[in-house]
């Protein structure tokens, strides 16, 4: 089941953390398979960032949340079936 937020903020995000999932970035990139690990504050501006941490990796990236189109939820147990 897929499940597609027509918009994304910070309502929605905070929904998301801990949770795996795809990112729809508005310039039409996808950051595929990614746990959302916390929303922070940037050090200047008032700027959401949005802390995930991709799949295999252990240290966790950034990305502001106002670049975010919307998410989409994957189904971790239809992965782990086919390995």
């Amino acid at each position: 089941m897929v499940t597609i937020m027509e918009s994304f903020g910070f309502i929605s995000a905070k929904s998301y953390l801990g949770k795996n999932v795809n990112l729809h970035l508005k310039d039409g990139a996808v950051i595929v398979n990614v746990q959302l690990k916390a929303i922070k504050q940037a050090e200047l501006g008032k700027t959401k960032l949005l802390e995930y941490i991709p799949f295999g990796n252990i240290k966790s990236k950034k990305i502001p949340l106002n670049s975010i189109a919307y998410a989409t939820m994957l189904n971790r147990s239809i992965m782990l079936a086919q390995s």
